[in-house]
């Protein structure tokens, strides 16, 4: 079924708490039943032969331990304070472990687990306060993981995918709690397969120009690669080398491989002219773009920097740390402009901007 944005506004952005944990109830209690089991077996396993002090400092080693990578620790901890904790200990813990469940690059990747518990944190807190600093970022982001998991499905435990409830729950963590990455996933799903037409594609640019504007290193790189391209925006590979750069060095250590991948590609087809071109708009941008605090450790995920040698197809280098020196290292300015000046005057279908902006907010695209 195609998701049109009529029904969405109408009815979805307006969508209960309530009616959100109803959309899940089958399925949920069904595949809770067949991990229950599994669940507890694995917990005594794990946490054989360990004893806390307390709820409290199992909690405490628990996300000691996830920081520094350590899951085999991490995990008997956090079991320990999500059974006995109090309440809030108990959400984090949930929350902790089903990062841990859901990471792709750890030795504990059980995605079932990991649905079920994200599930779990979804349908407890879908009325969670936005305006609670302390919990309700971490419920957009179990919302948004959740979406991830309903839009290819988890066959270990029968969940089918399903595009359309994957959308209520990005739609959700995007407007209700002003998530950014849910309102990334939604750009590319209105720029991808939920696209029905030209407001769909408008809307994905709008919340790719206004995240690229935030300081946003996934949608400034997915924007870069469009401009790259020309789809949905005219060709300029000057701004998509610049915005690549800017991405590179704002991003996170979970999201490096896919966006220094995309920098590769770009920097490797560019010639030495367009090079020089797009340092110097790199040079205004980083005077007009804030850059996300501390992004290694955004929401408590630490993790590796992987740096691998990366080579041109004719052997030349591709050096990540002159993307650092380039991109370099500022203070956030003290408020991001509401929007970035564009070119005068643009055609009805692209904004093109200038090099310290993109124009794109409410512009058309062309495909």
């Amino acid at each position: 079924m195609r998701i049109r944005w009529g029904r969405l506004a109408r009815a979805r952005s307006h969508m209960q708490a309530g009616e959100l944990k109803l959309f899940a109830m089958r399925t949920f209690s069904a595949a809770f039943a067949a991990l229950a089991m599994a669940a507890v077996t694995t917990a005594a396993m794990a946490g054989q032969g360990v004893k806390y002090a307390s709820p409290q400092a199992a909690f405490e080693q628990g996300i000691g331990a996830y920081k520094a990578g350590y899951y085999e620790i991490a995990i008997p901890a956090l079991e320990e304070a999500a059974a006995k904790g109090p309440e809030s200990s108990r959400f984090f813990a949930e929350f902790y472990l089903a990062r841990i469940y859901s990471d792709n690059t750890g030795a504990r990747t059980d995605h079932a687990k990991a649905y079920m518990l994200f599930q779990k944190l979804a349908d407890e807190n879908a009325d969670a306060d936005p305006d609670d600093g302390q919990r309700a970022p971490f419920v957009a982001k179990a919302l948004t993981a959740l979406a991830g998991y309903l839009r290819s499905g988890v066959a270990e435990i029968g969940v089918r995918r399903d595009p359309d409830r994957a959308v209520d729950y990005l739609h959700h963590a995007a407007t209700f709690f002003g998530d950014k990455d849910a309102q990334f996933e939604l750009a590319k799903f209105y720029l991808g397969e939920g696209s029905s037409g030209p407001d769909d594609i408008k809307r994905g640019m709008h919340y790719l120009s206004v995240l690229t504007e935030e300081g946003h290193p996934g949608a400034q790189a997915f924007l870069a690669d469009l401009l790259w391209r020309g789809r949905f925006v005219k060709k300029d590979e000057r701004r998509a080398l610049a915005l690549i750069t800017v991405a590179v060095s704002n991003a996170p250590a979970h999201e490096r491989i896919w966006i220094e991948d995309m920098y590769q590609n770009i920097f490797c087809g560019s010639s030495q002219g367009t090079r020089k071109q797009a340092d110097g708009i790199v040079a205004v941008w980083r005077k007009i773009f804030p850059r996300p605090a501390a992004p290694q450790e955004r929401m408590g995920l630490g993790g590796h920097e992987l740096q691998p040698q990366r080579a041109c197809g004719d052997g030349e280098l591709v050096d990540i740390q002159r993307v650092q020196a380039v991109a370099g290292s500022r203070p956030a300015p003290a408020a991001p402009p509401a929007a970035l000046p564009a070119a005068s005057p643009p055609r009805p279908e692209v904004m093109q901007g200038n090099a310290a902006g993109f124009g794109l907010r409410d512009a058309g695209a062309t495909k």
